[in-house]
C-alpha cells in the first residue's frame, strides 16, 4: 500500500500553491492585456490631405529651388525607366520625369484625389505627354503592378499617409529588388504639414525598406530633407 502524507502536510501543500498561483495571477492579466493595449495607442498624427488649388504647385522656380534634375540623378531617373510620382497632385513632378524617362520609359502619377487625377490627364494631354499614366489609388495602396517600378517619390506628402507603413509596404510589391525610394519632406509633428526624418525612417525600416541617404540640398533653407531607401 502507498504511503500517503498527513493530512496535515497536503493541506499545506495545497495552501502553498494556491498562494502562489493568486501571486502569479495579477502578472498573467497584465500580460494577457499588454497586446490590447498596444493596439488602442493612437496612430500618430497627420495632415489633411490638401485638396485646393492644384496649379499653385507650378509656382516659379521651383525646379531650381528644389534641384529636382539632382533628385533625379540620385534615384536613377533615366531613360526607359518606369517611375511613381506617389501624391502626384499637379502632376510636377511627373511631367518632368516623364521628360527624362523619354517615350522608352513610363511615369505612374498616382494620387487618392479624383480631382488631382483628372487634372494631371487634361495636363498631360495639353503638354502632349504620352507617357504619364494617372491612376486613382486607395489611401495605403498605390495600386501599381507588381515588380515593376524602378524608382518612386513622395515629394512633400508623407505627413498627409495616415498609414504610412501599409502604404510603403503595398508600393514595396510595385518595386524591383534595385529600385530607389525618395522621401522629401520637413521635420514636424505630423499635423503641421511636417513629420520628424526619425519617424519616416523607422516607418520605413517596418515596411521592409533599408535607409541609404539623406540629403538637405532640396531647398535652400534646409528645412526640408530628402531620404533615399531601396527594399530589403
Amino acid at each position: 500500500m502507498a504511503d500517503v502524507a498527513p493530512l496535515s502536510t497536503r493541506v499545506l501543500v495545497f495552501a502553498g500553491c494556491l498562494a502562489l498561483l493568486l501571486g502569479l495571477a495579477p502578472a498573467i492579466s497584465r500580460s494577457a492585456q499588454a497586446p490590447a493595449a498596444a493596439q488602442n495607442e493612437p496612430p500618430r498624427k497627420t495632415s489633411d490631405p490638401y485638396t485646393g488649388d492644384l496649379s499653385i504647385f507650378d509656382y516659379k522656380d521651383r525646379d531650381e529651388k528644389l534641384q529636382v534634375e539632382r533628385v533625379m540623378d540620385i534615384l536613377g531617373i533615366s531613360a526607359g525607366k518606369t517611375v511613381a510620382d506617389i501624391g502626384a497632385g499637379s502632376g510636377w513632378f511627373s511631367v518632368r520625369a516623364a521628360r527624362r524617362v523619354t517615350p522608352a520609359g513610363l511615369v505612374y502619377a498616382v494620387d487618392i484625389n479624383p480631382e488631382a487625377v483628372r487634372y494631371i490627364e487634361k495636363r498631360a494631354s495639353r503638354e502632349r505627354t504620352t507617357n504619364v499614366h494617372a491612376v486613382l489609388s486607395r489611401p495605403d495602396d498605390p495600386m501599381l503592378p507588381p515588380n515593376s517600378i524602378d524608382a518612386a517619390l513622395l515629394l512633400k506628402t508623407y505627413h498627409e499617409v495616415a498609414d504610412p507603413v501599409v502604404l510603403l509596404k503595398n508600393l514595396r510589391k510595385s518595386l524591383r529588388p534595385t529600385a530607389r525610394l525618395g522621401i522629401i519632406d520637413r521635420n514636424g509633428n505630423g499635423a503641421d504639414h511636417g513629420i520628424d526624418r526619425d519617424v519616416v525612417i523607422r516607418e520605413a525600416g517596418e515596411a521592409g525598406f533599408k535607409f541609404l541617404e539623406e540629403y538637405d540640398f532640396v531647398k535652400p533653407d534646409r528645412e526640408d530633407y530628402f531620404l533615399v531607401f531601396q527594399p530589403f
